[in-house]
């Protein structure tokens, strides 16, 4: 939500906030500039790490669930269509007053705002800075509600409306899973392991007696301890750059994410690479996935004294990478 479009519903009188109860604030961003609201009464609702850590720094109330009912509900419209869905139907649930919707048109606002019209009438509409805010009181949104437990896909796995690769298991998570050797070695970690696709592939190879599942989306979390029971698997709700063990691992397995928008970021899955060299042991290795346009060989080739290319097609690239450089003192 850009301030400028709450600014002005608020000042020209098209949103009327109710003078009572909490607010809750679905999957807010790091850059929404919640200033024109009253911070005390504010209930921030993101389960992914990074920006949970970063509201809470700031002072603010924030959980990676509602908890009971609220007054208002600002929902911020997120890229799967989906998931916004079900965040409507939500707030829809457990709000006595109004909804707010906002969001960017390349998220889907538009198509969003026709839908919602279809169900209940909304009040003005602010359009400003590339996007749309509106509010409305009424309607049945059951049907969009997500399934508590999850939705089913390939192999018996659960996922969630808005996790990665919620519909199907990744081409590039495939790619890496069958080039792994049949044996690895005892420690390991999959970082940034989604809904656990990789985990079950690495816990089915000889060899493993330890293994660190390490995700920053909560959701994803709740649908890899459904997914993985093994008792050999740890789960850590982190962001994997951040994530240490006591004893230094043996091996790192990752299909590092480059998005947290739509463009492309190749600076987190090279933090990615850094972060695995920090926590691996001296013979400790790296297997990871990339779209092949990434430019990532440099970066291991920093972190590596060994790294090469292990299978790949035309998309996608799978590289090993061996002994971590240590930096002397």
């Amino acid at each position: 939500m850009s301030n400028p479009r709450l600014t002005t519903a608020l000042s020209n009188g098209a949103l009327v906030l109710q003078t009572e109860g909490r607010i809750a604030v679905l999957r807010p961003s790091v850059d929404l500039d919640l200033g024109d609201l009253p911070k005390e009464r504010l209930h921030l609702i993101q389960g992914f790490r990074p920006d949970f850590e970063t509201f809470e720094a700031m002072g603010f109330d924030v959980a990676v669930a509602p908890e009971g009912r609220y007054g208002s509900s600002i929902v911020c419209m997120t890229r799967s269509k989906a998931e916004a869905r079900a965040l409507l139907a939500q707030a829809r649930a457990m709000t006595d007053g109004p909804i707010i919707v906002d969001g960017q048109k390349t998220d889907g606002i538009e198509s969003m705002l026709r839908d919602i019209k279809k169900r209940t009438p909304i009040g003005e509409v602010i359009s400003k800075s590339h996007g749309k805010l509106f509010a409305f009181e009424g309607g049945d949104f059951t049907d969009w509600a997500a399934n508590p437990d999850g939705q089913q896909v390939a192999d018996g796995f659960v996922t969630r409306s808005g996790v990665f690769s919620a519909d199907g298991v990744d081409r590039g998570s495939a790619l890496l899973a069958q080039a792994l050797p049949e044996k690895l070695p005892k420690r390991i970690a999959d970082l940034g392991a989604g809904w656990g696709y990789l985990s079950r592939a690495i816990l089915e190879r000889a060899g493993v007696e330890h293994l660190h599942l390490v995700e920053a989306e909560h959701a994803a979390l709740d649908c890899a301890r459904q997914n993985i029971t093994d008792p050999r698997a740890q789960f850590h709700w982190l962001d994997a750059r951040q994530f240490r063990t006591t004893f230094p691992l043996d091996a790192v397995i990752m299909n590092p994410p480059f998005h947290t928008s739509r463009a492309a970021e190749p600076n987190i899955g090279r933090a990615f690479i850094a972060a695995a060299a920090a926590m691996l042991s001296q013979r400790g290795q790296v297997w990871l996935v990339a779209n092949r346009h990434l430019p990532y060989e440099a970066e291991a080739a920093a972190h590596f004294l060994e790294v090469e290319e292990i299978a790949g097609d035309r998309s996608f690239k799978v590289l090993l990478a061996a002994k971590p450089r240590r930096t002397r003192r």
